[in-house]
């Protein structure tokens, strides 16, 4: 008899399956995603949803309490997204593995999600068994990446003449919802369409901007455009 069949041993992840959690502030997008996981595709191990939330509260909380193997998540949402709640659920010892699974496909969400901790992020343009499949790998330890995606990455981490680095100081001195707000309005959203995408008064915005143009030392719109652009954050 071997170690793996004696009476008591604990079963391998491909005999107990993997417990995921999704993360989504869209109730409708998230019931889709356990329906695809939940459907099965007669792969081993079989993925099992036990969990979902819909804010950044509700994600670290749940976390928390059902430690699922992995954490299918958002990076857009409101409260701090995805990076704020890597962050929490980090700070608080989760052993959790999260894949970022977003409608973007900037390199700034790319690379700010994976610097929080995330071990991988594919866009909500994948498939139902590539999404499963992506869900095993990055139990068994691999990093996954949409295609296009993989490069920012390569690129932010690399040592290589001209590659950017893992940390910029003038980014990182905005706040994540600068950044938020930096983006959209460097894509030319109006202030009353910033504050509706981002769940924030028209005030709350304003006051945003100017302390984004403080920071970055810039005097208007079109210069901040510019420099939001310079730095790959639209």
């Amino acid at each position: 008899m071997t170690t793996a069949d004696a009476p008591g041993t604990p079963a391998g992840p491909d005999d107990t399956g993997i417990r995921v959690y999704l993360v989504d502030d869209h109730a409708l997008f998230r019931s889709g995603v356990r329906a695809e996981l939940d459907r099965g595709d007669g792969r081993s191990p079989v993925l099992e949803v036990v969990g979902e939330a819909g804010s950044v509260d509700e994600a670290v909380a749940g976390v928390g309490h059902l430690a699922p193997d992995v954490v299918l998540l958002d990076v857009h949402m409101p409260g701090g997204g995805g990076a704020e709640i890597l962050r929490r659920a980090r700070a608080a010892g989760t052993e959790s593995v999260f894949l970022a699974l977003s409608v973007s496909d900037a390199a700034e969400d790319v690379i700010s999600v994976i610097r929080s901790g995330a071990r991988g992020y594919v866009t909500k343009t994948i498939s139902g068994r590539d999404l499963a499949d992506a869900v095993r790998r990055v139990r068994a330890g691999d990093a996954v990446f949409s295609p296009r995606l993989a490069g920012f990455v390569l690129d932010a981490f690399s040592d290589r003449p001209g590659a950017a680095p893992p940390v910029d100081p003038e980014i990182d001195q905005l706040t994540k919802r600068e950044r938020d707000v930096l983006r959209l309005l460097a894509r030319g959203y109006a202030y009353k369409e910033i504050a509706k995408e981002l769940f924030i008064s028209v005030k709350t915005v304003e006051t945003h901007v100017s302390s984004v143009l403080r920071k970055t030392q810039t005097s208007n719109r079109h210069e901040l455009s510019r420099w939001a652009s310079d730095r790959r954050l639209v």
